[in-house]
């Protein structure tokens, strides 16, 4: 029987690939409400992926092809689906990965991630790592262009040029409208602060639930906790910074990641440490945002 013309074909719905790839989407999205579900997160967060998940699951044609054909915008438009989840959905098309899911999981690895890059190999992955505190492709292009590269042990001003167009090539298919948030369009020192504090104290009571990640962790033992917690308009994911560097300045329990976002799907993230020398030695500094913390310190 002759082919049907294409026209046809799209009345007739999504192909048995492109069903497949809405199915592992709309799992995905499912498997996310769930733990965070069990982590005690936001409810509003959790029904957000769920019906999410419905609506991509529902979908009389490919996610993809809607991504293709309309690009971030035409994500956004379905039902249930905001900039947040669409510019998910958007690396999931894309990479075929989705970096907050494994983060929930404990089975994110940024180095990996960044090496699907042309001119990153492993070397340089685990610098832009240690040194950047990045842990998606979307946040290391954002700190690429504002320069953050250049502080990289290694890379000069030609490299990071070259890496910058990388970058934009890798990312450039289907973007999110806001992938992070601006300078001046982040949570304040003080509320980023606020978080790191209660999640230090609760995990040294043991009152978080833990996650078992991959990375260091051989033997397969929940021992990470993980905090979500709402401020104001912001919501927070917060963890140990379970990195290669950490690990070998034993500074793990020290170190701690705070991921952000909020109702207009402003996201980003801060690394808190202790700080050892300077006129805030002994304080927990937000890092790279050394300043607004000495006059947060200042005011108090």
């Amino acid at each position: 029987m002759p082919s049907p013309p294409a026209g046809k074909r799209a009345e007739a719905g999504p192909g048995h690939g492109d069903r497949r790839l809405n199915a592992g989407i709309a799992e995905r999205l499912r498997e996310a409400a769930d733990i965070l579900e069990a982590q005690g997160a936001n409810r509003f967060r959790i029904n957000a992926y769920r019906r999410a998940a419905e609506t991509v699951a529902d979908l009389g044609k490919s996610v993809a092809e809607i991504a293709e054909k309309e690009g971030i915008e035409g994500l956004i438009a379905l039902p249930t689906i905001g900039e947040s989840i669409a510019g998910a959905i958007a690396q999931m098309i894309r990479t075929g990965r989705w970096p907050q899911l494994e983060r929930l999981r404990g089975t994110l690895d940024p180095e990996a991630l960044f090496q699907t890059v042309p001119g990153i190999g492993p070397e340089l992955a685990r610098r832009l790592h240690d040194t950047l505190h990045v842990d998606t492709l979307e946040a290391l292009e954002t700190a690429a262009h504002q320069g953050e590269l250049e502080k990289v042990p290694g890379i000069g001003q030609r490299r990071a040029q070259a890496l910058r167009a990388s970058l934009n090539d890798a990312l450039n298919r289907v973007r999110p409208a806001r992938r992070t948030a601006p300078a001046g369009a982040r949570p304040d020192v003080a509320l980023i602060l606020q978080v790191d504090d209660e999640y230090r104290r609760r995990a040294e009571t043991d009152d978080l639930p833990t996650i078992a990640p991959k990375r260091f962790n051989p033997e397969g033992t929940a021992w990470l906790p993980i905090l979500h917690s709402q401020r104001g308009d912001w919501h927070f994911t917060a963890l140990y910074s379970n990195t290669a560097l950490a690990h070998r300045l034993d500074r793990v329990r020290e170190w701690v990641v705070v991921y952000f976002y909020d109702g207009d799907h402003r996201e980003g993230q801060n690394t808190v440490v202790t700080e050892t020398r300077g006129p805030l030695q002994g304080r927990r500094v937000v890092r790279g945002r050394e300043d607004e913390c000495r006059r947060h310190y200042a005011d108090a």
